[in-house]
């Protein structure tokens, strides 16, 4: 929804992108359509959120894994898909909500700013740019340095068994059990109690200890290629993702995944030879650590979809550079790429697709 102006890209104006597109939204058949998702699919801007809205809602209601009472996690990068996540559950959670989500949320933020090389003072500003964020969703939130991964307990590797018996129960039998208990005046607005929010307002973050850092940096730098060091990333990522849930009494994590991360993450599984683990890294939900489910319930949005939502309604995000921006090659990268390349020549009317992009999506760097 931008045009080409003088070498550059000038956004257009909601009102000025109706004219332009010369579209109805093709759900309510009055209003100016201000965006096209996909072809046929032109949505003006209140229905588009109803889309939206709706989407996640369902998600969430048809699997049925998030039951009344619960808390669960938010894992926050800072991202798009991440802090639409974030508003959805906001909006969710609010008293105006017609099906109001019943769980706990509490936000979780990992600063991997060591393993990008920047320094103390610039991980420190990006966390104050991320506790500006955090605190205007009134949640408690936590923060913590990757380099905490390497003081944790061996068992926090180990699955263990689930400890929530809520679980086994039928999930209207859950519901009926959350409404019959007795509320509190003002209980389904409140977030977190007083002991969470002090524990959890963000504002504990210190400087980890220098030889952790020494042995986070040591793990990276013996590390050969770039799709290795993504991949412990992602293992040391998870591992900390794990033991704050579990440390915290979350039974539940939601992940901001959209499809096109993870059918990024899908052809590199495959390149890489973890193709038994597709259900489980790109399904809904991920039951294989025990009593913590990871679930992620942007996995039917595109990243179209979502930077419009972002742009069109001001959803605040956090631009945190990380070790995937940097401009060496890996495996993730070169699926991304082969990806919009395909996407490019199909929207171009190319109708045959060509065999290199396979074997790209199948190589390792």
């Amino acid at each position: 929804m931008c045009e080409v102006e003088d070498g550059g890209y000038v956004d257009l104006g909601t009102e000025e992108r109706s004219d332009r597109l010369g579209q109805t939204c093709m759900k309510c058949k009055e209003g100016a359509a201000v965006l096209v998702i996909r072809v046929g699919d032109a949505f003006c801007k209140s229905c588009f959120k109803d889309y939206f809205v709706h989407k996640f809602r369902a998600m969430l209601g048809k699997n049925r894994v998030v039951y009344p009472g619960e808390k669960v996690l938010l894992a926050y990068s800072g991202g798009p898909s991440s802090s639409a996540m974030i508003q959805q559950v906001q909006e969710g959670l609010s008293r105006e909500a017609p099906k109001k989500l019943r769980f706990i949320p509490g936000i979780l933020f990992i600063d991997e700013g060591a393993v990008c090389g920047q320094s103390w003072e610039q991980r420190e500003q990006n966390v104050s740019e991320t506790q500006r964020v955090l605190q205007t969703t009134s949640f408690p939130f936590h923060i913590v340095p990757l380099e905490q991964v390497f003081s944790l307990p061996r068992s926090v590797l180990q699955s263990a068994p689930p400890g929530n018996p809520k679980h086994a129960e039928n999930y209207k039998q859950a519901v009926n059990s959350f409404l019959g208990q007795p509320r509190a005046p003002g209980a389904d607005e409140l977030l977190g109690t007083a002991d969470e929010l002090a524990q959890a307002n963000g504002s504990t973050y210190s400087r980890p200890p220098s030889e952790l850092t020494s042995a986070l940096m040591e793990s990276f730098s013996s590390t050969r290629t770039l799709t290795a060091k993504l991949e412990l990333l992602q293992s040391l990522r998870n591992h900390l993702i794990l033991h704050v849930a579990r440390t915290c009494g979350y039974s539940k994590v939601m992940s901001g995944e959209s499809c096109t991360r993870l059918a990024v993450r899908l052809l590199s599984n495959i390149s890489l030879g973890r193709g038994a683990f597709l259900p489980l890294d790109t399904g809904f939900s991920d039951d294989r650590y025990g009593n913590v489910v990871i679930v992620r319930p942007m996995r039917e949005y595109s990243l179209k979809e979502i930077s419009f939502y972002n742009r069109l309604f001001n959803v605040q995000s956090a631009f945190i550079p990380t070790m995937e921006t940097k401009v060496q090659t890996s495996a993730r990268s070169l699926k991304e790429d082969a990806m919009v390349g395909s996407w490019l020549l199909l929207n171009q009317g190319e109708q045959r697709l060509h065999v290199g992009f396979f074997w790209m999506w199948l190589e390792e760097d």
